[in-house]
């Protein structure tokens, strides 16, 4: 799996639009093999990007938990102490 494609699901706040769509780029360009499309494929990655787009959210708002929702800057914190970064 793409080290920067982030858990999207049980946050608080939910993940936003934004941040699915960067998951399903960073899907994309993995499947592809391709950070940058050449001209003749750029139609069908934006189409994939746009496709994986609707799937994500279409996971996200079905998946059920009965844990509680993560926090954001928590989870941010902790990735930050795992890397060895300073807040």
């Amino acid at each position: 799996m793409c080290r920067n494609i982030k858990t999207l699901f049980n946050y608080e706040p939910p993940a936003t639009k934004d941040e699915i769509r960067a998951a399903s780029v960073q899907f994309v360009r993995k499947i592809s093999g391709s950070t940058r499309p050449s001209n003749a494929n750029q139609a069908a990655f934006d189409q994939a990007v746009d496709e994986i787009s609707v799937v994500i959210e279409d996971l996200l708002d079905s998946l059920l938990t009965s844990a509680p929702a993560r926090d954001r800057e928590i989870e941010a914190a902790r990735a930050r102490k795992r890397s060895g970064a300073v807040s």
